[in-house]
C-alpha cells in the first residue's frame, strides 16, 4: 500500500492542481474501469479525482458522454470506488509542462518522475494534442540525419523531418537497433516513448540510452504494458508534445515511439468500451483515424523551427506484414524498415531486410553515386536470396549468370556491410564511402 500511495501522490503532484476545484459530481455507476457520474461541464480529456474508501483519490479521465452523464475511465486498476463517491475536476488535460529539465529524465504519462529523482523544474507549457502547422509552410526534407547505423545511413538514408516505420515481429533485435540509434544519432534532442512494453524491457532500454554523453540530450516517457489504455495513449501524446516543443525551439529532434501498435491496441480498448463497432480485424474506426493524426504531428517545422525525425516501431503479429496497423502506418509514413526473422536465424544483426525496406526521401537527400550503389546492393542481395536454396543444393553452376556470380562472390561482404556490433558507431560519411567502394 505504501508503494501505491507514493506513486499516486507523485502522479497527482505532476498535474496542474492550481485551479480551484469547483466542478464536481457523484458516481452513479461503476463497472470495472468505467465510471459514470453526473453530467457536470467538462471536456473530453479532463482529469478528475474520485474519492475512494481508502482515502486515496483515484485518477480518471473523461472519455465521453451518455444520456446527460459523463463517462470516465480509471487510470489505476483496483480502485475501491462506491456509488455516490465525489468526482472533482483537477485539470482540463489540455496543457503539459515542458522544458530542458526533462533531459536525462524518465517520466510517466502524467509527467511524474519514474527515476526516483525530484520533479523537474519546468516553466514552459505545450498543448498535449499539439499545434497544427500549415503543410504548405513546412520546410522541405532536404538534409540527411546521421543515425549511426551503417546499413540505414548508406542503404536507407534518413532525412531530417522524415517519418519512418520499423516493422518487426518479436525477438528480431528491434530494441537493440533503437538503442543504437538513440546513442549514436547526431540529432540535438532524442525523445523516446516506451509505450506498452514489458516492464523489464523498459528498465533495460532506459539504462542503455541514458548513459554516457547521450543522457544530456535524451528524455524518456515510459508507460509499461500493465498501465491503463488511457495512460498508454496519453504517454504517446506526451512524448510527441515534448518533441514538438523542442522542434519549436529550433532543435533537430529524433522521436522514437516503441511501439505504435501498442498505442493502437490501447485506442481499440477505449473505442470498444465506448460502443464503437470493430470494422477491420477487430479495430474500430477511431484507431484508423488516430494513427495518421499522431504521425502527422511530426516532421519538419516552419520557418526557423527545427525538425522531428520520427521512428515508429510497428509490431507484425505472427510476422504478418498485412496487419491493419501495419498497413495504415505504412501508407502514411515516409518509408519503412523491415526486420527479417530469416536474417536473425542467419546471425545477421541488425536483421534489416534491405530488398523489402525503403526510404521514400533517399533520392532527394543523397547524391547519385550513393543512390546507384544502394540500388546495386539491393539488387545483388535480392538475387542471391531468390536463388539461395538452389545454390546451397549445388544446383547452380558458376558462369550461367554473371550478375548472380557477382552476388555469390560478394555475399560475405554484403552481409558484412549490414552487420554492425551494438557498441560500434558508423557515421554517415564512413557508411557512404564503404558502400561505394564495395559496389565499384
Amino acid at each position: 500500500m505504501v508503494t501505491v500511495q507514493k506513486r499516486l501522490s507523485k502522479s497527482v503532484s505532476s498535474i496542474n492542481t492550481n485551479k480551484p476545484v469547483s466542478i464536481s459530481g457523484r458516481v452513479s455507476r461503476f463497472d470495472g474501469q468505467m465510471v459514470e457520474c453526473d453530467g457536470f461541464p467538462a471536456t473530453i480529456g479532463s482529469l478528475c479525482e474520485i474519492d475512494t474508501e481508502t482515502n486515496l483519490p483515484a485518477i480518471a479521465e473523461i472519455i465521453g458522454f451518455h444520456g446527460g452523464h459523463n463517462l470516465l475511465s480509471l487510470h489505476d486498476f483496483g480502485a475501491r470506488i462506491s456509488v455516490g463517491a465525489k468526482v472533482s475536476v483537477i485539470d482540463d488535460g489540455y496543457m503539459i509542462p515542458v522544458g530542458n529539465g526533462l533531459l536525462g529524465r524518465v517520466t510517466d504519462a502524467l509527467g511524474a518522475p519514474l527515476d526516483e529523482m525530484p520533479m523537474p523544474a519546468l516553466i514552459d507549457q505545450w498543448p498535449l494534442l499539439g499545434k497544427e502547422l500549415n503543410p504548405l509552410a513546412k520546410n522541405p526534407v532536404d538534409k540527411t540525419l546521421d543515425v549511426g547505423v551503417r546499413a540505414i545511413n548508406s542503404l536507407l538514408s534518413v532525412g531530417r523531418g522524415q517519418r519512418l516505420g520499423i516493422i518487426a515481429g518479436s525477438g528480431v533485435g528491434k530494441s537493440v537497433l533503437l538503442g543504437m540509434m538513440c546513442r549514436y544519432t547526431e540529432a540535438d534532442i532524442v525523445v523516446v516513448g516506451m509505450i506498452g512494453e514489458r516492464g523489464r524491457e523498459v528498465g533495460s532500454f532506459v539504462n542503455t540510452v541514458l548513459s554516457g554523453e547521450s543522457k544530456k540530450r535524451t528524455t524518456v516517457v515510459a508507460v509499461p504494458a500493465d498501465r491503463s489504455p488511457l495512460l498508454r495513449i496519453r504517454g504517446a501524446e506526451r512524448a510527441t508534445a515534448i518533441a514538438e516543443y523542442f522542434r519549436d525551439c529550433g532543435k533537430n529532434v529524433l522521436l522514437i515511439m516503441d511501439s505504435l501498435t501498442r498505442v493502437a491496441h490501447a485506442r481499440r480498448e477505449i473505442g470498444l468500451a465506448l460502443g464503437e463497432q470493430p470494422t477491420s480485424k477487430g479495430y474500430p474506426p477511431s484507431v484508423v483515424s488516430m494513427i495518421p493524426r499522431l504521425i502527422e504531428r511530426t516532421g519538419s517545422g516552419v520557418k526557423n523551427q527545427g525538425t522531428i525525425t520520427a521512428i515508429y516501431t510497428v509490431l507484425a503479429d505472427g510476422d504478418d506484414s498485412n496487419d491493419p496497423v501495419v498497413d495504415t502506418a505504412r501508407a502514411i509514413l515516409d518509408g519503412h524498415i523491415l526486420l527479417s526473422r530469416k536474417q536473425t536465424q542467419m546471425g545477421v544483426y541488425p536483421a534489416i531486410d534491405i530488398p523489402m525496406s525503403i526510404s521514400r526521401v533517399m533520392n532527394e537527400i543523397t547524391d547519385q553515386n550513393l543512390q546507384k550503389s544502394a540500388q546495386k546492393f539491393r539488387r545483388l542481395v535480392s538475387l542471391y536470396m531468390e536463388n539461395r536454396d538452389l545454390i546451397l543444393m549445388g544446383g547452380y553452376t558458376s558462369g550461367q549468370d554473371p550478375e548472380l556470380d557477382e552476388a555469390v562472390s560478394l555475399w560475405p561482404k554484403l552481409m558484412g556491410h549490414i552487420q554492425q556490433a551494438e557498441t560500434e558507431r558508423a557515421d554517415f560519411t564512413e557508411s557512404k564511402e564503404a558502400l561505394i567502394n564495395l559496389m565499384k
